[in-house]
């Protein structure tokens, strides 16, 4: 009897004594989640895109077209064309690629260049959405040399040029570009013997879809 009444005792104390050393026991702080951010965008230019361009041809300074020379009436015309090309980023800030070009132009003559085509290779740095590049390769002109020149000069040549291309998105980008044709000499026969040279000068703004096969994927959100 004695040992019952001690045990009931004992649980009646520590009964008392367990809610004093909880409320001594601190509250555990609330910690609120920190809020999501969204991955930083990746810039990529690797894969193939495809697009258009307008602007303007202007011929060199020995050109049958250029002021004071022969005929001093097409010294600057406008241009429209396509482009093709493949890149690849193959460093955080390089990027080489190729790219086919071809520009209608709005000559109205019956001996001028009716477009430009090009094949060149390009190399570029970039930092963000910016690619700033430089570009070579070869220059073809698609020309009506007929009616009184001689051989089929001025046709072939090659091609330099640079620009500066922005990525608006991974899948859109746009460009400001100059490129310089030289393509040779022109043997104008009629109605005098004379040589000209067959070069352009060509400044043009540009928007490319780009197909991204090859470039990384960015990171989704936390819950997809």
């Amino acid at each position: 009897m004695k040992k019952i009444l001690l045990a009931s005792v004992a649980i009646v104390g520590l009964a008392a004594i367990a809610p004093a050393q909880a409320a001594d026991l601190a509250a555990r702080p609330y910690t609120k989640a920190p809020p999501y951010a969204p991955p930083a965008p990746i810039y990529n230019w690797t894969g193939f895109y495809l697009g258009g361009h307008i602007g303007g041809a202007f011929g060199g300074a020995n050109n049958i077209f250029a002021p004071g020379v022969a005929f001093n009436n097409n010294d600057g015309v406008f241009m429209g064309g396509v482009q093709v090309g493949y890149d690849t980023q193959f460093s955080p800030n390089w990027v080489f690629g190729l790219e086919a070009n071809y520009s209608f132009l709005d000559t109205g003559s019956f001996f001028a260049n009716r477009g430009l085509g090009s094949v060149t290779g390009r190399l570029g740095y970039t930092w963000g959405p910016a690619l700033l590049y430089v570009k070579g390769g070869y220059g073809w002109a698609d020309s009506r040399f007929t009616n009184g020149f001689g051989g089929n000069g001025g046709r072939d040549g090659y091609t330099v040029g640079g620009g500066l291309e922005y990525l608006f998105t991974q899948n859109w980008s746009g460009k400001v570009e100059y490129q310089y044709y030289d393509l040779g000499t022109v043997n104008l026969v009629a109605p005098v013997v004379a040589n000209f040279r067959n070069d352009q000068h060509t400044v043009k703004v540009g928007l490319n879809y780009r197909f991204n096969w090859g470039a990384p994927v960015a990171p989704m959100a936390p819950g997809y």
